[in-house]
């Protein structure tokens, strides 16, 4: 229903569009870089919109009858609907940013599809190969897109359309120009990017039908045609796009020949024409673009078309072997009737459609001038693959519904059911009728999409079927003559072919896959060696290299602006920091006293935090330090109480010469960056906290406003953390000490009576300073962020005390769900931003006069905090919890919460 009720509305629109409107539909997205969602309709845009939908509505019903009950339909219509989704986002895109990512989504769907079948080696290689080419010239499309916004100046596609004088005379035109053919040309499958499309047929046939003939590999067709206005016009365009399109024709049409399976001649077959569409918007012509719209559409109907009959085929004999299937026409009149008619369109038989296409082809080869006093040549290469075309349409037809008995057959075949002929049928008349009246069918659609490439004033044309005795009608007659020759003789061809050194794309591509691997897995083990210190080594002697090397250029160290007066105050809280880190370095074999000193290192860093005015900072370090060292001393539990000393002599001095140099130089640019004016954004938040946010503690209008989304993701990552460590720690067995690193066993008393009193009295007063803080952040220093610590370290101080058991049997809080509700909370609140026109989580606050209360302020942002303290709360207790219950010498037979 999705598909047809996406037909009907771009049916309504047609109109509009036909009359040469281009509909543009604009939603904005990030408007400080320029991007925002944008769709355009217009003629190329509308025609290749009937192409997705139409027949895509035709494959929904053929696969219907085409897959086994054993596939898994409901899986097969969601990867084809996010295809079709991705392709209308391709082809109805006026951002070129946007257009990417729906580009790479086909990319993605299409190997979903192209693997459907996943059980088998083909299929998966296939989608692979597939994934990797294309992927490999997103990437390349990526830059191009990239830079052409550079140039233009905006990632709008009407603007890029209409700058193309200014592309043309720019200076990264080339390379610009080359990084977006490489994108379109390795999606629709043109020399030398062609051989992923025949491993693609490893797919269901209803997906070839669909991807490789009518929407996928057109992609890169309609790019070609959506930058022809902006792009082509120079000699290298000519040059890169027709002459890539002419090796593809060619080859396609040549290596078509040989292929015994069906849909291994169609894939060749489709890759032979959509190099001659590509050559077509090669030439110099304006008619020849128009040529090539009118092919995009003939092809997509006789191919989807042929594509169904062949799977038909395969369907009810078990087979695509064309050396097992013979005589076909008598168990399959009327699919094989269908299937003749396809095929002779694709020939270029006069009364079908691709016999008008192939005519304005071989006229607009004659009129152009792409490789000077040679160009004559492409007019004999486009007979020449003319030929070949008609003798592998022939072989098609001749081969499997005529030639005899089939042979080895499995079954006994017989026509399929009706409604999966339907979609045939369809498709079949068409080309009849495209072939008979063309300018009652495709007129309106064809020059609606003629003037998005060359503008209003398009040259003449005509699609009527007789243009009397011409060189296109000659050069069409010996394409007909000659493919019958080239029958004819096909042994002697095949015999030339055997003799030719084999290249498997297949092999060929796997083989540098693994090279690549090998290479991988030997600079990565170099790099992973699993030594942690190892790659701390490696990080701090790139930061000494790139950090260090550019200071020796500095004329002056110190800046301009006078030093700050050292207090006894700082002085002292200098030196306990230092003290502490000393005391760290020196004592931390014994684990347990470097947890200590290690601790005054971060308390002093809190007291540095309130020194300098950022009391929001020292909060938050000085619960985030409760929280570390609670931690630390659950996991130390299981770990030997000292070290054994590890480090050589040498590696200590090396240690401290790269710990030394390291300081030296974090040190001076400290010291540089603080002796010099800087300019700091912080001046716009301050002006703006207030205004923007209704608060007065611009740290917590940052958090909860202007970084919002920020926050969104910081405690989403902190969620699916604290998933991952309870999941790594649920029933972890673990060794047991029975006593400390001094070798005094534990005390019998477990729960200290003392302990359990003092923590009951307390989780009240914690609470209470839970809510006071929480309410408070949004003008003095404080927030979720803060209060949730808080209220978890009351709550760890309760496990401690009490025990885990004790904890569950009073409070049974399941904190899975206090984290998802926590992070839905937080992203609901930055939804309903959009109900009033404002963008994600922008905060709303208003003051009322509440009676007894007097003026208060009330913020959305309140809500959003609530999301990030329940996040936070459980987060912490779940790790916290989950690792403490391991202590426990009976593991409780409930689950941690």
């Amino acid at each position: 229903m999705a598909p047809f009720i996406a037909l009907v509305i771009a049916l309504t629109l047609s109109p509009q569009v036909f009359s040469g409107e281009s509909l543009i539909y604009q939603l904005s997205w990030i408007p400080a870089l320029g991007i925002n969602l944008s769709f355009r309709l217009d003629g190329l845009a509308l025609l290749f919109v009937f192409m997705i939908l139409g027949i895509g509505l035709l494959v929904i019903l053929y696969a219907r009858y085409y897959l086994s009950p054993n596939d898994s339909m409901a899986k097969f219509y969601a990867f084809l609907m996010l295809f079709m989704t991705a392709m209308l986002g391709i082809v109805l895109s006026n951002n070129i940013i946007q257009l990417w990512v729906f580009w790479e989504l086909t990319s993605i769907s299409s190997f979903l599809l192209i693997s459907f079948w996943w059980h088998k080696s083909e299929a998966r290689k296939g989608a692979r190969m597939a994934l990797t080419i294309t992927g490999a010239g997103g990437l390349a499309l990526l830059a191009g897109l990239l830079l052409l916004g550079d140039i233009v100046g905006s990632y709008d596609l009407s603007i890029i359309l209409q700058s193309g004088e200014i592309i043309k005379q720019h200076a990264l035109y080339s390379v610009t120009l080359v990084l977006i053919l490489l994108g379109a040309f390795t999606k629709s499958a043109q020399f030398p990017f062609h051989f992923w499309l025949p491993h693609a047929m490893a797919a269901p046939t209803p997906v070839s039908a669909y991807l490789h003939s009518a929407t996928m590999v057109k992609a890169g067709i309609f790019l070609l045609a959506r930058f022809y206005p902006a792009l082509a016009g120079t000699d290298l365009w000519f040059l890169l796009v027709g002459l890539t399109g002419l090796a593809t024709l060619l080859f396609g049409a040549y290596m078509a020949l040989f292929k015994h399976d069906l849909k291994g001649l169609l894939a060749y077959s489709t890759i032979s024409h959509l190099g001659l569409i590509t050559l077509l918007l090669g030439l110099d012509t304006q008619l020849a673009a128009v040529a090539a719209i009118f092919h995009i559409i003939n092809h997509a109907t006789f191919k989807a078309s042929l594509f169904m009959a062949v799977g038909i085929i395969d369907h009810e004999t078990g087979t695509r072997d064309m050396r097992k299937l013979n005589g076909m026409l008598k168990f399959l009149p009327y699919t094989a009737t269908l299937a003749m008619v396809a095929a002779a369109s694709m020939a270029g038989v006069p009364l079908l459609n691709g016999f008008l296409s192939k005519e304005m082809f071989f006229a607009e080869t004659l009129h152009q001038q792409v490789l000077g006093s040679m160009s004559w040549l492409i007019p004999v290469l486009a007979t020449l693959a003319g030929v070949f075309s008609v003798a592998y349409s022939i072989r098609f037809i001749h081969d499997v519904f005529f030639n005899g008995e089939p042979v080895g057959l499995t079954k006994t075949p017989h026509e399929p059911p009706r409604y999966m002929r339907v979609p045939v049928e369809i498709l079949v008349a068409l080309c009849i009728v495209v072939g008979i009246v063309p300018n009652f069918v495709v007129n309106d659609i064809l020059t609606a999409a003629s003037i998005s490439l060359l503008g209003p004033n398009l040259p003449d044309y005509s699609l009527a079927i007789w243009h009397g005795l011409n060189l296109p009608l000659l050069m069409s007659c010996l394409a007909v003559l000659g493919g019958l020759f080239v029958y004819s003789q096909r042994k002697y061809l095949y015999q030339f072919q055997t003799s030719l050194p084999t290249l498997d794309a297949k092999e060929w591509f796997e083989t540098w896959i693994e090279y690549i691997l090998k290479w991988s897995q030997k600079i990565t083990g170099w790099i992973e060696t699993g030594s942690l210190q190892r790659y701390i080594l490696l990080i701090l002697i790139s930061v000494i290299i790139l950090a260090g090397l550019p200071l020796f250029e500095m004329v002056q160290l110190a800046g301009t602006k006078p030093l700050t007066a050292v207090t006894p105050n700082a002085a002292v809280g200098a030196g306990l920091l230092i003290a502490g880190a000393f005391a760290t370095l020196i004592w931390h074999r014994n684990r347990m006293v470097a947890l200590l000193t290690i601790s005054v290192v971060g308390l002093m860093v809190s007291v540095a935090f309130t020194r300098y005015s950022a009391p929001d900072l020292a909060l938050t370090q000085l619960t985030v330090e409760v929280v570390t060292v609670i931690l630390l001393m659950l996991a130390l539990f299981f770990l030997p109480h000292r070290t054994p000393k590890e480090s050589s002599s040498v590696r200590i001095l090396r240690d401290l010469a790269i710990a030394s140099s390291l300081g030296v130089i974090i040190g001076s640019i400290c010291y540089a960056i603080l002796t010099r004016p800087l300019q700091s954004i912080s001046d716009y938040f301050l002006a703006n906290a207030k205004t923007g946010g209704g608060g007065t503690n611009v740290v917590n209008v940052i958090l909860v406003d202007f970084r919002g989304f920020d926050t969104l993701g910081e405690i989403t990552v902190l969620g699916i953390a604290a998933l991952g460590i309870y999941k790594m720690l649920l029933n972890l067995p673990l060794f047991m000490p029975s006593s400390d690193g001094d070798g005094r066993p534990w005390a019998r008393e477990r729960h200290p009576i003392l302990l359990a009193s003092i923590s009951q009295s307390l989780l009240p007063l914690a609470l209470l300073v839970t809510v006071y803080i929480f309410l408070r952040g949004h003008n003095l220093p404080g927030g979720g962020f803060i209060a949730g610590l808080i209220t978890a370290i009351a709550f760890i101080l309760q496990y401690m005390a009490h025990g885990s058991q004790w904890i569950y049997e009073r409070f049974d809080v399941n904190y899975r769900k206090v984290i998802a509700f926590g992070i839905a909370t937080a992203f609901m609140t930055g939804v309903g931003s959009w109900f009033f026109g404002r963008p994600f989580l922008t905060t709303w606050f208003e003051y009322f006069d509440i009676p007894l209360v007097g003026k208060i302020e009330l913020a959305s942002a309140l809500v959003f905090d609530l999301g990030v303290y329940l996040t936070v709360v459980g987060s912490t207790l779940m790790i916290l919890a989950s690792l403490g219950k391991l202590t426990i010498n009976q593991q409780p037979q409930q689950e941690a919460k």
